[in-house]
């Protein structure tokens, strides 16, 4: 059974950082697509980031240049670095991953608040 469960999210002052963690259990997590969302109140869910098996990657033109995604394939995570945050960066994030049958999983989320 597929499970993602992420955590490092809490409250931050603008421009500070924040890493985010996605751990995956079940197989197959290093022939799967892993992306970060997130959904702010009143909003509809929004990509931030994915990263694919060969390890491209794509952002979102609002965190670009200040956020960083990766994985570790030997550890089934994925992570959202995140550098410079303003307060519209303020959301609930959520990692997703899509199997190499198109199945999609989503985690719980996190809350990111950031805020002086």
């Amino acid at each position: 059974q597929v499970q993602l469960v992420e955590s490092g999210g809490g409250l931050v002052q603008p421009g500070g950082s924040l890493r985010l963690s996605c751990a995956a259990s079940g197989s197959g997590f290093s022939v799967n697509t892993m992306g970060w969302y997130r959904q702010a109140p009143g909003q509809q869910r929004e990509l931030v980031a994915t990263i694919t098996v060969g390890n491209s990657t794509n952002y979102a033109d609002s965190v670009k240049g200040r956020f960083t995604i990766s994985r570790d394939n030997a550890k089934n995570t994925v992570y959202l670095q995140m550098n410079s945050l303003k307060p519209e960066d303020t959301a609930v994030y959520y990692c997703k991953r899509v199997s190499h049958l198109g199945l999609v999983y989503w985690g719980q989320g996190t809350q990111v608040t950031v805020s002086s």
